[in-house]
């Protein structure tokens, strides 16, 4: 299988400007993806602003933004604001905050006045059932499965996303992410479970043109490279 025959679509996870500018001139990225620890990393000081040259560079397609109160009430005010930002923010709430409430009151509100939201660090299908159950009417919604996480478990995600794929086409116009993928395999996973779209950091990204190419030249490939960094380094026995 082919990028171009993929159900799934790929969404570039990631802060770094230069880089989202990059990956929107690829007509395979569909939408971006940010989190504070993307934005820490990438040494983002100023969010609002990081915000708007993003929503400059990329005015056309889905971009989420994250909320990072631990309070209730100011996650729910601070959607509320990133939202008025931009015609094509979905936002970020994480399912619960650092003491384990479940935010689902934050989800019933915001999607009742029609906010896209985007339910992130989900990671059992029993809070997905829970994300199900507070969104309202039919205002758009992703729910963002942490795949890559339960993977480094040693659990296979695969169960878990294709039942969360099943269960989100109950609800119109609601979209599960396998997110923090390890490797360009989860794309091909994603797809056969149904998942609706993935997040991909561009690290993963730059290898996409590796997709089905011939073992043999890549095994000779790594062959080379082998030998040419013991020339280089200059050993000898």
């Amino acid at each position: 299988m082919t990028i171009d025959q993929l159900q799934t679509k790929i969404y570039a996870d990631g802060a770094e400007l230069g880089g989202i500018v990059e990956m929107a001139k690829n007509p395979v990225i569909k939408g971006f993806t940010t989190n504070p620890t993307l934005m820490r990393k990438a040494g983002i000081s100023d969010y609002k602003k990081f915000a708007q040259d993003v929503l400059a560079a990329v005015p056309n397609l889905p971009i989420s933004f994250e909320v990072f109160s631990d309070d209730l009430e100011e996650m729910y005010t601070q959607a509320v604001e990133i939202a008025s930002w931009g015609k094509n923010i979905n936002i970020k709430v994480p399912v619960t905050n650092t003491r384990n409430e479940f935010v689902g009151d934050v989800i019933r509100r915001l999607s009742a006045q029609g906010i896209f939201v985007n339910v992130t660090a989900l990671m059992t299908l029993e809070q997905v059932n829970k994300v199900m159950d507070s969104l309202q009417g039919d205002a758009p919604a992703y729910i963002s499965v942490f795949a890559g996480r339960i993977a480094d478990t040693g659990r296979d995600p695969m169960d878990i996303m294709s039942k969360a794929a099943a269960i989100s086409k109950t609800r119109a116009n609601t979209e599960i992410i396998w997110a923090s993928p390890r490797e360009l395999l989860n794309i091909f996973q994603a797809n056969e479970a149904g998942v609706q779209i993935i997040t991909v950091a561009n690290d993963l990204l730059n290898k996409l043109p590796l997709i089905g190419k011939d073992l043999d030249a890549y095994s000779l490939e790594t062959v080379k490279m082998f030998r040419n960094d013991a020339v280089k380094a200059g050993y000898t026995i």
